[in-house]
């Protein structure tokens, strides 16, 4: 199997990031369509196989537009950085349910010197973070169960944000005090930059998912969802 991803794309985003501007990026589009939008939407397309084995209701969508991979562009609303552009690309995994309630997902993200494959549910409202925390005091063995696993534990990190103090409703002595503190259930397994541009990319994030695959079965399962 050849490469999806080359110098160029990193050479690319590295340019866009120096120059996060709308007439660079159109003087450059066609190096963005070549190297980085088309490559990424064939491997989401590859990625179809090896997703499918893991679960039958987690979505790879290679449609280019509506579909797995985020947009280039910005969301500059409500953020002081107005550069229009992301530097990096990345692009959702998604349960096919999740347009009617919140879930968990997997996520794929390249750039140059940090890009991961990860999964979980980043920035969960309220009422879904509630249930998660519930479910896991109620349920420690199984989420000791994967992130004590040494392959998790040597390929992959929790990542996000996490509150100072206990939340309401659990002691500080609760032996899972440091998850229920999560605001975030995020796993990430790095890729670098050498396996993102070599020919095993599609078997390297295929491995990488089914590290994070108990995580999101585990998160399935607090919110009443289909793994």
């Amino acid at each position: 199997m050849s490469a999806y991803f080359s110098d160029h794309t990193f050479r690319f985003q590295r340019a866009l990031a120096r120059h996060n501007e709308r007439e660079w990026f159109h003087a450059h589009k066609a190096d963005y369509e070549a190297h980085l939008r088309q490559p990424f939407l064939q491997l989401i397309a590859d990625l179809q196989a090896p997703l499918a084995k893991l679960s039958d209701h987690f979505v790879a969508d290679p449609r280019p537009v509506g579909g797995s991979l985020f947009r280039i562009h910005r969301d500059t609303r409500f953020s002081k950085d107005k550069t229009p552009y992301k530097p990096w690309a990345g692009a959702r995994l998604y349960h096919q349910r999740s347009r009617e309630t919140e879930a968990p997902s997997f996520y794929i993200h390249i750039a140059p010197g940090d890009s991961f494959v990860g999964g979980g549910l980043w920035h969960p409202g309220t009422p879904t973070t509630r249930r998660v925390r519930s479910f896991i005091a109620d349920n420690p063995a199984a989420w000791k169960r994967f992130t004590g696993a040494a392959r998790f534990r040597e390929r992959c990190s929790m990542v996000g944000e996490t509150l100072v103090r206990p939340p309401a409703g659990f002691p500080a002595d609760h032996p899972l005090i440091d998850d229920l503190k999560r605001k975030d259930f995020v796993a990430v397994c790095a890729l670098d930059d050498a396996l993102v541009t070599g020919p095993k990319l599609v078997s390297s994030i295929a491995e990488r998912l089914a590290l994070v695959a108990p995580l999101i079965d585990y998160l399935c399962a607090a919110l009443d969802l289909e793994y």
